[in-house]
């Protein structure tokens, strides 16, 4: 990319939002052109002034405030319904609401959250008496933004590691609290990632560190409790920018799983507990096309998770280290084209499998010594539900998490050998009844004649045929959008809404071909698929026309960008959440942060063919002269994701082009990362605003 030479003249252009706005909120937009130069092509971009990657430039931050100003402004002009919803999302909040306790070594740890808590404090409980070690609120009374990451408890209990971010951009600081005295070691470790975990001994905790540019887990240390972080050893660095490395622990707990993948391809090395200073051990070679994970059984027996010629994934075992070819091990279960196989976990002589089936979540349990595969039954349309791994092991049966959009978060055991379930945790919300609320899923044709699910909920007593509208979609990194419960979405239904998640190609919903066919040169399905879900809905006279809506975040929020570019005029409103929209610009620079990373995604524009494409979509490259639907944009300074001068620009030239005279705005936060702010009650109020928007939208 290159400054054109001789130009630095600021041409302005002035935005005037409505035509009742006084002198004062005229609002003037630097356009600086800046040429944007590959394979021939020639881009400009009037707006890559506002990219500051320091995140300290007056003239960046004040056009952000002036855009919050000029949000705040809008809002101010309207119906408030915002602190409306704030209260009921409040109302539906008990008292005190305590999660789903995990064991480990005879503690428990659990999270408790009052009503008035912005984040859970952290618990664990050792015969009957309960310990409050870790308090995050009384961060946030010092400052703006602060999370958790994770909590790690060593293995004796007396430590516990946990990782806190400061600012929302996930670069984490990982301490360590003395059980007994509940004070903090003097160890502090810098930059790292959010997992952590221990040696067999206690004497060790083992963790990623980030690339500081970006972003990438490339690196795995071990640290010795007691020791400066100086002194921490390098375990394993990967040098090819296009993987990135996440940490998870065996059932066992006897290795580390140091998972080095990129988006079609991974190697996986061992790191075992009991001697955690030796060399990662190669399971399986990295090659071109082969995924593969692991359960380790005993000894040096596993069970391999492969999709090597089986794109839907196989099972194997291993029963050798030293078995590096991944034609050896033994099949335990066959590929199969309708079944795609997510996850396993293995008591005795049953597999218990999370899998994919007809575009669902399921789960199924294999004996090993018949072969018959049994599958559980959920009573919804559409559900979410997946296995619970990190809670205690027990060779009557296993725990897993259920929700529908009708049925809040629950954590329930199956018992092998009865074959009953009984709900040991469920989620307790105020002021809701299941009854109250319908759901159906169905399936509507695309252009191209593939059938397309979709899934929604209503009030019972709602007119659907005069309701308005909020669509919901994702479509991007094989990413399964289930029909979890939302409860932020129940002072819209109170309201009339008809809300609807469209299962669009780019998910995982139906294996890796539903991905296959939405990433890369088939992207345009993900987006065609979005807009003939609205129309074919709409036609079965679900929603009214007038008054439909559309939501999406990160890939989500590039998902409202095309298609609103594609079809403005189908569309009300859009929500549009740290929006991933000027795709072909940041898949060009490799020092944006996991830009390398998801290559394979996108593509590379440094392709001559895999540029074009992206530059077929990239919302901010095909925005034109259109009557644009009311947009409400909104995003953090510190986002890791997806950069904040992403949807900045796209702010910018989305109001230039605009034909309608429909709002377009921006909310930025100063302070917050790709979640937001940081605790429930700020959530509660960044949500609440988004319904805010779409309500004052209602013809």
């Amino acid at each position: 990319m290159k400054l054109r030479k001789n130009i630095y003249t600021s041409i302005i252009i002035l935005f005037v939002l409505s035509c009742s706005m006084e002198k004062s909120d005229l609002y003037v937009i630097d356009k600086i052109p800046v040429k944007h130069e590959a394979h021939g092509d020639v881009r400009l971009d009037n707006y890559n002034w506002m990219r500051d990657d320091t995140r300290s430039d007056p003239k960046v931050i004040e056009y952000l405030k002036n855009e919050n100003y000029l949000a705040d402004k809008w809002f101010s002009s309207k119906k408030n319904y915002k602190d409306e919803i704030v209260q009921e999302l409040l109302n539906q909040v008990p008292d005190e609401t305590t999660s789903f306790p995990l064991e480990n070594n005879d503690y428990f740890y659990f999270t408790k959250t009052s009503k008035n808590d912005q984040l859970s404090r952290y618990y664990f409980k050792k015969n009957d008496k309960e310990v409050l070690f870790l308090d995050p609120n009384q961060k946030l009374l010092n400052q703006s933004y602060y999370t958790i990451g994770s909590i790690s408890p060593s293995p004796n209990n007396q430590m516990i590691a946990y990782s806190e971010d400061n600012n929302g951009r996930r670069e984490y600081q990982t301490k360590i609290i003395n059980s007994n005295l509940l004070t903090n070691y003097e160890d502090i470790i810098t930059r790292t990632s959010r997992e952590i975990f221990w040696s067999n001994d206690n004497k060790y905790i083992i963790y990623l560190k980030k690339d500081p540019v970006t972003l990438i887990s490339d690196s795995v240390y071990i640290h010795e409790i007691g020791t400066s972080e100086k002194k921490d050893l390098l375990l394993f660095k990967e040098s090819d920018q296009e993987f990135n490395i996440d940490l998870s622990i065996s059932k066992t707990k006897q290795y580390l799983f140091v998972n080095i993948e990129s988006t079609n391809a991974n190697e996986i090395r061992l790191i075992n507990l009991d001697k955690p200073l030796n060399t990662p051990t190669i399971f399986i070679k990295r090659s071109t096309d082969h995924l593969y994970y692991l359960e380790h059984v005993v000894n040096e027996e596993f069970i391999i998770r492969s999709n090597k010629d089986a794109p839907n994934f196989k099972l194997l075992k291993s029963i050798s280290l030293n078995e590096n070819d991944i034609n050896k091990p033994i099949v335990i279960l066959n590929h199969s084209e309708k079944v795609f196989i997510n996850d396993t976990l293995l008591i005795g002589n049953k597999l218990i499998i999370e899998v994919r089936k007809n575009g669902l979540p399921e789960i199924s349990i294999l004996n090993l010594d018949t072969n018959n595969i049994t599958d559980l039954e959920f009573i919804d349309n559409a559900y979410d539900v997946s296995l619970v791994k990190d809670k205690k092991y027990s060779d009557e049966g296993f725990y897993y998490y259920y929700s529908s959009l009708t049925t809040p978060p629950q954590i329930v055991f199956y018992n092998l050998s009865t074959k009953n379930k009984s709900i040991e945790w469920k989620k307790d919300l105020k002021a809701f009844d299941e009854n109250d609320y319908i759901d159906s899923r169905f399936f509507i044709k695309a252009r191209d004649g593939v059938q397309i699910p979709v899934v929604t909920i209503t009030k019972k007593d709602t007119d659907v045929t005069k309701a308005p509208i909020l669509f919901y979609g994702y479509g991007s990194y094989g990413i399964n959008t289930d029909a979890q419960f939302r409860e932020s979405i129940i002072p819209l239904l109170k309201k009339g809404f008809v809300f609807a998640i469209i299962n669009i190609r780019g998910g995982g919903e139906f294996g890796k071909k539903w991905y296959e066919d939405g990433r890369m040169f088939n992207k345009m399905n993900t987006f065609n698929d979005f807009n003939d879900g609205v129309k074919a809905v709409l036609e079965l006279n679900i929603g009214n026309p007038n008054n439909v809506f559309a939501r999406g975040r990160s890939a989500g929020g590039l998902l409202m960008g095309a298609i609103i570019n594609l079809e403005p005029e189908l569309y009300t409103g859009i929500l549009s959440g740290v929006p991933f929209v000027d795709v072909l610009t940041t898949m060009s620079d490799p020092s944006i942060p996991l830009t390398t990373f998801e290559y394979d995604e996108w593509g590379n524009p440094a392709k001559e063919d895999e540029y074009f494409y992206i530059k077929t979509y990239s919302p901010y490259d095909n925005i034109k002269k259109l009557n644009y639907p009311s947009v409400f944009i909104t995003s953090s300074l510190y986002d890791s994701q997806v950069q904040y001068f992403e949807p900045a620009k796209y702010t910018a030239k989305l109001k230039e082009y605009n034909q309608s005279s429909n709002p377009i705005l921006m909310k930025m936060n100063l302070i917050g990362g790709h979640g937001g702010l940081s605790g429930k009650i700020n959530q509660f109020n960044e949500i609440a605003e988004e319904y805010n928007f779409i309500l004052n939208l209602i013809k």
